[in-house]
């Protein structure tokens, strides 16, 4: 029974993938069950044994980048103990996450979801709100070291790491790619992590 789960969580997992892909190519409204089954050569029966309909294979999609937005947490935790380094990392694993997956953007700014189908459009703002939360923790324990200034709300620090990675994104996907997303977020962090250093900060009180 357990094999046959994990066999079914991988399929499922592959035909997001599959889908995702798709929305990259062609956009979110011309996504069908249909063409996810010629895509990974299946017939579409083999596609509904997995899911109902095209609203649950957007919900799949939705499932797919959220766990990887909560591995790339995971990831800079155990990649380092330095709050600042932990950020820094999470925004090239996050810039990373939005180059290999081209169709992310176009969920989340699609007029499909936004106008037609307000549950996906809250969906997507709890992903992204969970996200934040956890990226509010990571900044919120640097506070707590000493390492992050604490004069200003943690929340309002993580919505503005978010702001590194949103206007870049959208320059890069209505530039066709050539906007460099990963050199500006190289270049922006010496610039955010100086405005939220508490050294730079203390620094900046003794001048």
């Amino acid at each position: 029974m357990a094999l046959e789960k994990l066999g079914t969580e991988v399929r499922q997992e592959q035909l997001a993938q599959a889908a995702l892909d798709l929305i990259a190519a062609h956009g979110l409204k011309a996504l069908s069950i249909a063409r996810v089954a010629r895509h990974v050569g299946l017939v579409p029966s083999a596609i509904y044994r997995h899911f109902e309909g095209k609203d649950q294979l957007i919900e799949a999609v939705i499932g797919l980048m959220e766990d990887r937005l909560h591995k790339n947490i995971d990831h800079a935790r155990t990649s380092a103990s330095d709050s600042l380094e932990r950020l820094r990392l999470l925004l090239l694993a996050h810039i990373s996450v939005i180059r290999e997956n081209r169709g992310i953007l176009r969920i989340v700014f699609s007029d499909e979801v936004h106008k037609g189908h307000p549950e996906k459009k809250t969906r997507i703002y709890e992903m992204i709100s969970g996200y934040l939360n956890r990226v509010t923790e990571i900044i919120a324990e640097g506070q707590g070291e000493g390492r992050i200034r604490s004069d200003v709300d943690a929340g309002t620090i993580s919505v503005m790491f978010l702001g590194l990675i949103q206007p870049a994104s959208i320059l890069w996907n209505m530039s066709d790619h050539k906007f460099d997303v990963t050199k500006h977020a190289e270049r922006a962090w010496p610039v955010f992590r100086d405005a939220i250093a508490a050294e730079q900060l203390a620094r900046a009180r003794c001048e």
